[in-house]
């Protein structure tokens, strides 16, 4: 279990060394999201890259979803659900429980996944979206500052590397 700010900078530094690892193989998407939730203690998570083209939100990588959940979360219109709703504000959007949330920011389909405490951060490069990171606790929770402003970093490292716009 990582802890405090100092655990989290730590996670930070391994996922830019996944990211920048010398050589010509590229990181693979789904490990380096098995770390950031190894990091933070979470059970699901998943990659989005913008695709301009579409204007979707396209699923690069996951880790616990349900295969109903992964199958709708292939493409995501913005403005929809935690991750288009991220995608589309540029900011941070979670709920403490997304099987009881009643917001309106998760999608009914959501409540089909073993997870409560969740939260969608936008991978922004160079002031652009380039797409979302999502990660989600097996229980209640609510992402506080220091963990947002760590997930925001590995977030746009990600976004650099991994999920660059088309």
């Amino acid at each position: 279990m990582t802890s405090g700010g100092y655990g989290y900078q730590r996670v930070l530094a391994e996922i830019e060394a996944m990211l920048t690892a010398a050589g010509a193989q590229e990181p693979v998407p789904a490990e380096v999201l098995r770390r950031v939730l190894a990091g933070f203690d979470c059970v699901a998570g998943t990659l989005h890259r913008l695709d301009s083209r579409s204007g979707l939100l396209e699923l690069v990588a996951d880790h616990g979803l349900p295969a109903p959940v992964r199958e709708k979360s292939l493409r995501i219109p913005i403005g929809k659900g935690m991750a288009g709703i991220a995608a589309q504000r540029l900011e941070p959007v979670q709920v403490c429980n997304l099987q009881t949330d009643s917001s309106g920011v998760a999608r009914p389909g959501a409540r089909e996944t073993p997870v409560e405490g969740a939260i969608a951060l936008p991978m922004i490069v160079g002031g652009e979206l380039a797409g979302v990171l999502g990660v989600a606790k097996p229980h209640e929770y609510e992402f506080p500052p220091e963990e947002i402003d760590v997930l925001m970093q590995i977030a746009a490292a990600i976004g650099k590397r991994l999920v660059q716009p088309t």
